[in-house]
């Protein structure tokens, strides 16, 4: 696939900002009668994504799963995580929350999760991790919902890592083959793994992704620029369990004898207990200047503001009875498009 050169305008950071408007196109389908109307889920939430300044670092990190070196305690902590549908759900049972960073070579991220009692079975890689308590990265590089990467890691560190070539809800296909070929992950455990006979604190993740791979799906060089804006996501899953002959046992529904649902706290919330729709992620900006904050939305090209963003409305409807493409007209003269499977560019 033909890459963008580095001068060429990022026209997926933009688009990023429209989502929630071309998102509604593509739930609502179009009205005319030769064409199919597409029916999905509808994320029912108020307010946007979260957002996060990454900051750049000169300084080597160990990948050991502790969160104690320098250039982490000048990072910030993201908001704690919520339940997937939203803030008005029941809040986490435990706390979560990540940090961010940045080199020449990797992508880093931190988590801690509160666990009083941290357990892992699956040790194969590229197993089904969300069966375990997990931790999720969910990477869009130029945010137009389409080529987007998902990383699971467990308690024991093992990895299962996804190349989605559009979202399940578009008939996309989830890679399994597809590796991160160079990541690096620690996991430090405050407690005993496995033990039910203690309390444990809980356990940090680390993460050192390398650009060389993310740069697949950015389509243009990396590492980002500054300024730069991706789509990125962070999940966590609970199960709840109890203790039988001293392991660890998921609850089950009496009636079905299934595993009752899992727990998904996550940074940004979805709306719907569904990660893969990736208009709704959080927008983490890489900046260069290590230390430097806003809350300045405007400053962030992060403002929801339509008045702002776009000279004409409605948008112009493209129809044929396969589907649909709109364009909107941005303030610069750019054209944003979305299509039927939700591909914003």
């Amino acid at each position: 696939m033909e890459r963008q050169p580095r001068s060429a305008p990022r026209h997926g950071n933009r688009a990023s900002v429209l989502a929630p408007v071309c998102l509604a196109l593509v739930l609502t389908g179009t009205a005319a009668s030769d064409v199919p109307v597409y029916v999905f889920p509808e994320p029912a939430i108020d307010g946007p994504p979260k957002h996060y300044i990454c900051s750049k670092t000169d300084v080597s990190i160990d990948i050991d799963g502790r969160i104690d070196e320098p250039a982490w305690c000048a990072a910030p902590w993201t908001d704690e995580f919520v339940d997937i549908e939203g803030k008005d759900l029941p809040a986490p049972r435990f706390s979560t929350r990540v940090k961010m960073l940045w080199d020449d070579d990797f992508f880093y991220v931190a988590a801690e999760m509160e666990e009083p009692h941290v357990w892992a079975k699956l040790e194969k890689r590229d197993s089904v991790i969300f069966h375990d308590n997990d931790f999720e990265v969910f990477i869009d590089p130029d945010g137009d919902t389409h080529e987007y990467y998902e990383l699971e890691v467990n308690a024991f560190g093992t990895e299962w890592d996804l190349l989605l070539t559009k979202p399940y809800r578009d008939d996309g296909t989830a890679i399994d083959s597809w590796d991160i070929q160079g990541l690096r992950t620690g996991i430090r455990i405050d407690g005993t793994l496995n033990d039910p006979g203690d309390t444990d604190a809980g356990w940090n993740i680390e993460l050192a992704i390398p650009w060389s791979v993310l740069e697949e799906c950015a389509h243009r060089p990396t590492p980002p620029e500054d300024g730069d804006q991706w789509r990125i996501n962070f999940s966590r899953v609970e199960w709840r369990t109890e203790v039988v002959d001293g392991d660890y046992v998921k609850l089950t529904d009496p009636e079905t004898g299934r595993p009752l649902p899992e727990d998904n706290w996550v940074w940004s919330p979805q709306g719907l207990i569904n990660m893969h729709y990736p208009e709704m992620w959080g927008y983490v900006q890489f900046s260069g200047n290590n230390g430097e904050y806003t809350d300045d939305l405007v400053m962030l090209r992060l403002t929801k503001s339509s008045d702002t963003l776009i000279e004409g409305w409605p948008p112009v409807m493209h129809v044929w009875p396969g589907g649909f493409e709109a364009t909107l007209t941005a303030f610069d003269g750019t054209v944003l498009r979305v299509n039927h499977e939700g591909r914003l560019w």
